[in-house]
Protein backbone atom coordinates (compact mmCIF):
# COMPACT_ATOMS: atom_id res chain seq x y z
CA UNK A 1 0.00 0.00 0.00
CA UNK A 2 2.68 2.49 0.70
CA UNK A 3 4.32 2.83 -2.63
CA UNK A 4 2.52 6.20 -2.62
CA UNK A 5 4.97 8.67 -2.44
CA UNK A 6 5.93 7.76 -6.07
CA UNK A 7 2.71 8.11 -6.90
CA UNK A 8 2.56 11.51 -5.50
CA UNK A 9 5.55 12.65 -7.38
CA UNK A 10 3.91 11.40 -10.26
CA UNK A 11 0.79 13.47 -9.21
CA UNK A 12 3.04 17.02 -8.54
CA UNK A 13 2.16 17.95 -11.98
CA UNK A 14 -1.30 16.54 -12.07
CA UNK A 15 -3.70 19.33 -11.82
CA UNK A 16 -2.01 20.84 -15.09
CA UNK A 17 -3.31 17.66 -16.89
CA UNK A 18 -6.82 18.09 -18.95
CA UNK A 19 -8.75 15.04 -20.01
CA UNK A 20 -10.96 16.96 -21.82
CA UNK A 21 -10.55 14.27 -24.59
CA UNK A 22 -10.98 11.06 -22.61
CA UNK A 23 -14.54 11.47 -20.79
CA UNK A 24 -15.34 8.07 -19.78
CA UNK A 25 -18.97 6.33 -19.08
CA UNK A 26 -19.27 4.54 -15.98
CA UNK A 27 -19.11 0.26 -16.44
CA UNK A 28 -22.54 -1.40 -15.46
CA UNK A 29 -20.27 -3.88 -13.66
CA UNK A 30 -17.55 -4.05 -11.26
CA UNK A 31 -14.74 -6.43 -11.50
CA UNK A 32 -13.94 -9.36 -9.05
CA UNK A 33 -11.02 -10.84 -7.47
CA UNK A 34 -10.14 -14.12 -8.32
CA UNK A 35 -10.79 -15.57 -4.93
CA UNK A 36 -13.99 -13.84 -4.85
CA UNK A 37 -16.27 -14.48 -7.73
CA UNK A 38 -19.55 -12.40 -7.59
CA UNK A 39 -22.53 -14.78 -7.26
CA UNK A 40 -26.23 -14.08 -6.84
CA UNK A 41 -26.02 -16.42 -3.30
CA UNK A 42 -22.91 -13.76 -2.03
CA UNK A 43 -24.92 -10.96 -3.02
CA UNK A 44 -28.25 -12.17 -1.70
CA UNK A 45 -25.78 -12.59 2.49
CA UNK A 46 -23.56 -9.87 1.91
CA UNK A 47 -26.44 -7.79 1.52
CA UNK A 48 -28.47 -9.18 4.86
CA UNK A 49 -24.88 -8.94 6.71
CA UNK A 50 -24.91 -5.08 5.55
CA UNK A 51 -28.24 -4.64 6.92
CA UNK A 52 -27.55 -6.29 10.31
CA UNK A 53 -26.79 -4.11 13.14
CA UNK A 54 -26.12 -7.68 14.95
CA UNK A 55 -22.92 -6.94 13.73
CA UNK A 56 -22.11 -4.74 16.04
CA UNK A 57 -22.14 -4.96 19.68
CA UNK A 58 -24.93 -3.35 20.64
CA UNK A 59 -27.09 -4.33 17.87
CA UNK A 60 -27.64 -0.71 16.89
CA UNK A 61 -25.13 0.20 14.00
CA UNK A 62 -25.22 -1.95 10.41
CA UNK A 63 -22.63 -0.69 7.50
CA UNK A 64 -25.71 0.36 6.20
CA UNK A 65 -26.01 3.06 9.15
CA UNK A 66 -23.52 5.01 8.20
CA UNK A 67 -23.18 4.00 4.39
CA UNK A 68 -27.11 4.34 3.77
CA UNK A 69 -28.29 2.76 0.07
CA UNK A 70 -31.96 4.53 0.71
CA UNK A 71 -29.74 7.99 0.49
CA UNK A 72 -26.66 8.57 -1.09
CA UNK A 73 -24.58 5.63 0.37
CA UNK A 74 -23.82 7.61 3.48
CA UNK A 75 -25.22 9.26 6.18
CA UNK A 76 -25.20 13.35 5.60
CA UNK A 77 -23.59 13.50 8.57
CA UNK A 78 -19.97 15.35 9.46
CA UNK A 79 -19.29 12.15 11.40
CA UNK A 80 -20.63 9.18 11.57
CA UNK A 81 -22.35 7.70 14.93
CA UNK A 82 -21.41 4.35 15.88
CA UNK A 83 -21.92 2.31 18.86
CA UNK A 84 -23.18 4.30 22.50
CA UNK A 85 -23.33 7.83 20.02
CA UNK A 86 -19.68 7.71 19.76
CA UNK A 87 -18.48 10.05 16.17
CA UNK A 88 -15.32 9.71 15.03
CA UNK A 89 -13.37 12.13 13.16
CA UNK A 90 -14.07 11.84 9.42
CA UNK A 91 -17.42 11.83 7.13
CA UNK A 92 -18.34 8.28 5.49
CA UNK A 93 -17.17 7.74 2.34
CA UNK A 94 -20.17 6.47 -0.22
CA UNK A 95 -20.52 3.06 -0.94
CA UNK A 96 -21.98 3.77 -4.18
CA UNK A 97 -19.41 2.70 -6.54
CA UNK A 98 -17.13 2.07 -4.02
CA UNK A 99 -15.95 -0.96 -6.55
CA UNK A 100 -13.96 1.17 -8.51
CA UNK A 101 -11.98 2.55 -5.96
CA UNK A 102 -8.29 0.95 -6.25
CA UNK A 103 -7.79 1.76 -2.32
CA UNK A 104 -10.60 2.33 0.35
CA UNK A 105 -11.25 4.42 3.04
CA UNK A 106 -10.39 8.17 2.73
CA UNK A 107 -6.51 7.50 3.28
CA UNK A 108 -6.58 4.58 1.53
CA UNK A 109 -5.21 2.14 4.27
CA UNK A 110 -7.56 -0.65 2.94
CA UNK A 111 -6.25 -2.84 -0.53
CA UNK A 112 -10.01 -3.97 -1.23
CA UNK A 113 -13.74 -3.94 -0.48
CA UNK A 114 -12.93 -7.39 1.22
CA UNK A 115 -9.97 -5.68 3.50
CA UNK A 116 -12.62 -2.55 3.81
CA UNK A 117 -15.26 -4.57 5.49
CA UNK A 118 -13.21 -5.82 8.07
CA UNK A 119 -12.49 -2.25 9.96
CA UNK A 120 -15.61 -0.89 11.19
CA UNK A 121 -17.04 -4.17 12.65
CA UNK A 122 -14.28 -4.41 15.32
CA UNK A 123 -13.62 -0.87 15.33
CA UNK A 124 -14.67 0.73 19.14
CA UNK A 125 -15.80 3.72 17.87
CA UNK A 126 -17.43 2.16 15.06
CA UNK A 127 -19.81 -1.33 15.47
CA UNK A 128 -17.60 -2.26 18.61
CA UNK A 129 -17.08 -6.09 18.55
CA UNK A 130 -14.39 -7.68 20.48
CA UNK A 131 -13.11 -9.60 17.68
CA UNK A 132 -13.96 -11.12 15.05
CA UNK A 133 -14.32 -14.58 16.84
CA UNK A 134 -17.49 -12.90 18.48
CA UNK A 135 -18.91 -12.20 15.07
CA UNK A 136 -18.45 -15.06 13.81
CA UNK A 137 -19.61 -16.90 17.20
CA UNK A 138 -22.85 -14.87 17.25
CA UNK A 139 -23.77 -15.66 13.59
CA UNK A 140 -23.30 -19.50 14.03
CA UNK A 141 -26.40 -19.33 16.64
CA UNK A 142 -28.58 -17.60 13.55
CA UNK A 143 -29.59 -20.76 11.83
CA UNK A 144 -30.68 -18.79 9.08
CA UNK A 145 -26.98 -17.41 8.65
CA UNK A 146 -25.83 -21.24 8.85
CA UNK A 147 -28.11 -21.64 5.87
CA UNK A 148 -27.44 -18.89 3.62
CA UNK A 149 -23.41 -19.01 4.07
CA UNK A 150 -24.23 -22.66 3.87
CA UNK A 151 -25.71 -21.75 0.07
CA UNK A 152 -23.44 -19.32 -0.31
CA UNK A 153 -20.00 -20.92 0.22
CA UNK A 154 -20.36 -24.13 1.41
CA UNK A 155 -21.14 -26.43 4.71
CA UNK A 156 -19.80 -24.96 8.34
CA UNK A 157 -18.70 -21.95 5.94
CA UNK A 158 -18.93 -18.83 8.75
CA UNK A 159 -15.85 -17.25 9.27
CA UNK A 160 -14.84 -13.66 9.10
CA UNK A 161 -13.33 -14.24 5.45
CA UNK A 162 -16.60 -15.12 4.32
CA UNK A 163 -18.23 -12.95 6.22
CA UNK A 164 -16.16 -10.00 4.38
CA UNK A 165 -16.27 -11.51 0.89
CA UNK A 166 -20.09 -11.49 1.10
CA UNK A 167 -20.29 -7.96 2.32
CA UNK A 168 -18.26 -6.67 -0.78
CA UNK A 169 -19.93 -8.99 -3.40
CA UNK A 170 -23.06 -7.03 -2.41
CA UNK A 171 -21.16 -3.90 -2.81
CA UNK A 172 -19.81 -4.37 -6.18
CA UNK A 173 -23.51 -4.56 -7.14
CA UNK A 174 -23.80 -0.52 -5.58
CA UNK A 175 -22.92 1.06 -9.24
CA UNK A 176 -25.22 4.18 -10.12
CA UNK A 177 -24.47 4.53 -14.33
CA UNK A 178 -26.46 6.32 -16.86
CA UNK A 179 -26.22 9.55 -15.16
CA UNK A 180 -26.82 12.66 -17.92
CA UNK A 181 -23.12 12.86 -18.08
CA UNK A 182 -22.81 9.38 -19.00
CA UNK A 183 -25.46 9.77 -21.64
CA UNK A 184 -23.84 12.97 -22.58
CA UNK A 185 -20.35 10.92 -23.00
CA UNK A 186 -22.05 8.43 -24.68
CA UNK A 187 -23.55 10.40 -27.56
CA UNK A 188 -26.67 12.06 -26.40
CA UNK A 189 -25.57 15.99 -26.66
CA UNK A 190 -28.76 16.98 -25.32
CA UNK A 191 -28.50 15.25 -21.72
CA UNK A 192 -26.44 17.85 -20.28
CA UNK A 193 -27.51 21.45 -19.85
CA UNK A 194 -25.53 24.25 -21.65
CA UNK A 195 -24.70 25.05 -17.82
CA UNK A 196 -23.82 22.07 -17.10
CA UNK A 197 -21.41 21.62 -20.77
CA UNK A 198 -19.80 24.14 -19.39
CA UNK A 199 -18.95 23.18 -16.24
CA UNK A 200 -17.86 20.15 -17.55
CA UNK A 201 -15.17 21.94 -20.04
CA UNK A 202 -14.37 24.26 -16.78
CA UNK A 203 -12.76 21.35 -14.92
CA UNK A 204 -10.98 20.14 -17.38
CA UNK A 205 -9.65 23.85 -18.16
CA UNK A 206 -8.81 24.15 -14.76
CA UNK A 207 -7.06 20.70 -14.07
CA UNK A 208 -9.78 19.60 -11.46
CA UNK A 209 -9.64 15.81 -14.03
CA UNK A 210 -6.25 15.71 -13.23
CA UNK A 211 -6.91 14.32 -10.53
CA UNK A 212 -10.56 13.34 -10.65
CA UNK A 213 -10.09 11.33 -13.91
CA UNK A 214 -11.30 8.50 -14.94
CA UNK A 215 -15.31 6.70 -15.32
CA UNK A 216 -15.38 7.29 -11.40
CA UNK A 217 -13.77 10.73 -11.29
CA UNK A 218 -11.70 9.19 -8.26
CA UNK A 219 -8.62 9.34 -9.91
CA UNK A 220 -8.33 5.25 -10.08
CA UNK A 221 -6.28 4.67 -7.21
CA UNK A 222 -4.56 8.33 -6.94
CA UNK A 223 -3.46 9.68 -3.63
CA UNK A 224 -3.43 13.65 -3.59
CA UNK A 225 -2.08 15.80 -1.00
CA UNK A 226 -4.94 17.79 0.37
CA UNK A 227 -5.03 21.21 1.00
CA UNK A 228 -2.34 22.11 -1.51
CA UNK A 229 -2.07 25.44 -0.69
CA UNK A 230 -1.63 27.05 2.60
CA UNK A 231 -4.64 29.80 3.83
CA UNK A 232 -5.11 30.21 7.29
CA UNK A 233 -8.19 32.06 6.84
CA UNK A 234 -9.37 28.81 5.61
CA UNK A 235 -7.76 26.81 7.92
CA UNK A 236 -9.56 28.53 10.90
CA UNK A 237 -12.85 27.85 10.05
CA UNK A 238 -12.65 24.41 8.62
CA UNK A 239 -9.45 22.39 10.08
CA UNK A 240 -8.57 20.69 7.17
CA UNK A 241 -4.88 19.95 8.43
CA UNK A 242 -5.77 18.85 11.58
CA UNK A 243 -6.34 14.93 10.47
CA UNK A 244 -3.17 14.25 8.77
CA UNK A 245 -4.31 11.79 6.70
CA UNK A 246 -2.19 9.08 5.22
CA UNK A 247 0.49 9.46 8.03
CA UNK A 248 -2.25 8.68 10.75
CA UNK A 249 -1.91 4.98 9.45
CA UNK A 250 2.06 5.12 8.21
CA UNK A 251 3.36 7.08 10.92
CA UNK A 252 5.80 9.15 8.00
CA UNK A 253 5.99 12.57 8.16
CA UNK A 254 6.30 12.66 4.26
CA UNK A 255 2.57 11.44 4.11
CA UNK A 256 0.52 14.26 5.93
CA UNK A 257 -2.48 15.47 4.71
CA UNK A 258 -2.46 13.18 1.72
CA UNK A 259 -5.42 11.68 0.89
CA UNK A 260 -7.36 8.73 -1.66
CA UNK A 261 -8.75 11.21 -4.58
CA UNK A 262 -13.00 10.98 -3.96
CA UNK A 263 -14.95 9.59 -6.65
CA UNK A 264 -17.50 12.73 -7.56
CA UNK A 265 -20.10 10.23 -9.07
CA UNK A 266 -23.23 11.38 -6.82
CA UNK A 267 -21.95 14.39 -4.98
CA UNK A 268 -24.82 16.13 -5.17
CA UNK A 269 -26.11 13.83 -2.81
CA UNK A 270 -23.10 13.16 -0.17
CA UNK A 271 -23.19 16.61 1.71
CA UNK A 272 -21.33 17.60 3.48
CA UNK A 273 -17.94 17.64 2.03
CA UNK A 274 -14.15 17.01 2.54
CA UNK A 275 -12.58 14.11 5.17
CA UNK A 276 -14.14 15.94 7.84
CA UNK A 277 -17.43 16.66 6.77
CA UNK A 278 -16.96 20.30 7.81
CA UNK A 279 -18.26 22.19 3.96
CA UNK A 280 -21.98 22.28 4.10
CA UNK A 281 -22.49 23.39 0.25
CA UNK A 282 -21.18 21.83 -2.57
CA UNK A 283 -20.56 25.48 -4.05
CA UNK A 284 -18.73 26.08 -0.90
CA UNK A 285 -16.77 23.04 -1.88
CA UNK A 286 -16.21 23.88 -5.28
CA UNK A 287 -15.07 27.34 -4.25
CA UNK A 288 -12.59 25.89 -1.78
CA UNK A 289 -11.32 23.23 -4.21
CA UNK A 290 -10.35 25.69 -6.55
CA UNK A 291 -9.02 28.06 -4.24
CA UNK A 292 -6.97 25.50 -1.94
CA UNK A 293 -5.46 22.81 -4.91
CA UNK A 294 -5.29 25.03 -7.60
CA UNK A 295 -4.62 28.39 -6.53
CA UNK A 296 -7.41 30.29 -7.47
CA UNK A 297 -10.65 32.63 -6.65
CA UNK A 298 -12.95 31.50 -9.22
CA UNK A 299 -15.79 33.65 -10.16
CA UNK A 300 -19.69 32.83 -8.93
CA UNK A 301 -20.44 31.84 -12.47
CA UNK A 302 -17.96 29.25 -12.59
CA UNK A 303 -18.77 27.88 -9.34
CA UNK A 304 -22.74 27.71 -10.18
CA UNK A 305 -21.23 26.20 -13.83
CA UNK A 306 -19.25 23.49 -11.81
CA UNK A 307 -21.57 22.89 -9.61
CA UNK A 308 -24.53 22.35 -12.00
CA UNK A 309 -22.16 19.53 -14.21
CA UNK A 310 -21.24 17.82 -10.47
CA UNK A 311 -25.00 17.83 -10.44
CA UNK A 312 -24.93 15.86 -14.02
CA UNK A 313 -23.00 13.15 -12.24
CA UNK A 314 -25.78 12.06 -10.36
CA UNK A 315 -26.25 8.45 -11.91
CA UNK A 316 -29.52 5.87 -11.82
CA UNK A 317 -29.26 3.99 -8.68
CA UNK A 318 -30.16 0.08 -8.81
CA UNK A 319 -33.47 -0.77 -7.07
CA UNK A 320 -32.50 -1.95 -3.72
CA UNK A 321 -35.29 -4.76 -1.97
CA UNK A 322 -34.73 -4.73 1.27
CA UNK A 323 -33.64 -7.83 2.90
CA UNK A 324 -35.56 -10.00 5.74
CA UNK A 325 -32.93 -10.64 8.38
CA UNK A 326 -32.65 -14.42 9.53
CA UNK A 327 -34.80 -14.09 13.09
CA UNK A 328 -34.12 -16.36 16.72
CA UNK A 329 -37.25 -16.83 17.75
CA UNK A 330 -38.21 -16.67 21.32
CA UNK A 331 -34.36 -15.78 22.10
CA UNK A 332 -31.74 -13.15 21.09
CA UNK A 333 -28.58 -12.83 20.04
CA UNK A 334 -27.25 -10.00 21.74
CA UNK A 335 -26.07 -9.29 25.70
Amino acid sequence: MFKIRSLVTALALAGSISMASAWETLPTEAPAPADNATTAEKVELGQMLYHDPRLSSTGTVACASCHNTMLGGEDNRPNSMGVHGQTGGRSAPTVWNAAFNKVQFWDGRAASLEDQAAGPVTNPIEMGMKSWDDVVARLKTIEGYQQAFEKAFGKDAISKDSITKAIAAYERTLITPNSPYDKYAGGDKSALTEQQVRGMEKMAELGCTGCHSGPAFNGAGMFQKFPVMANGYFEAQYHFKKDKGLAEVSKNPADENLWKVPTLRNIALTAPYFHNGSVKTLAQAVTLMAKLQLGKDLPKEDVADIAAFLNGLTGEFPKQNMPALPATPGTTTLN
